[in-house]
């Protein structure tokens, strides 16, 4: 038996209008935390290229989220600078946003921002099973986890407010929801 080698299916003029639009919402950025973009945090969910419009569907990191509507704005701004005519953007509340969906490049920015990532998953689907532990949060300046939760909402609903033990420095922890 012989293996036939093929050449690779060349994307369609759809397929590459579709990742170009993708390309184009995934420059926008979070309002709260700008160094991490919309595709970073997890929340552009899919984005549709016709004929008469681009339709941009994004889910909220929770239901009362105030960044949606800069978010809307900035993604029609994006698709206008880049010659889209009519940009609709979805707000889809199921399934559930979570901080699974951030990337690992989004995370990484975080830490880099000065912001500690979510750690540890979800656990989307409830909470069945073993009980889940308070872990220790590592501080995004020293790398010491001899840390403490000031307060259960920092600077956004999003996040915690913590104090490092070691170099004394407070921070925001981005909660695993």
């Amino acid at each position: 038996m012989t293996a036939v080698a093929t050449a690779a299916p060349h994307p369609t003029r759809q397929q590459t209008q579709q990742q170009q639009a993708w390309d184009i919402a995934a420059t926008v950025c979070d309002p709260e935390i700008p160094v991490l973009t919309i595709a970073d945090l997890g929340i552009l969910r899919d984005v549709q290229v016709t004929e008469e419009q681009v339709k941009v569907t994004i889910t909220p990191t929770y239901s009362g989220c105030p960044a949606m509507d800069a978010i809307r704005d900035d993604l029609k701004a994006a698709f206008a600078r880049e010659g889209y005519k009519d940009t609709e953007v979805d707000l889809v509340l199921a399934p559930a946003w979570t901080t699974d969906w951030m990337t690992d490049a989004g995370k990484a920015k975080l830490q880099e921002y000065g912001i500690a990532p979510p750690s540890g998953m979800a656990a989307a689907g409830g909470h069945s099973g073993p009980i889940r532990l308070k872990m220790a949060v590592k501080c995004p300046q020293c790398s010491s986890l001899n840390t403490k939760e000031l307060t259960r909402f920092g600077s956004t609903s999003c996040k915690a407010l913590y104090v490092c033990k070691d170099c004394l420095e407070p921070f925001d922890y981005f909660k695993v929801l």
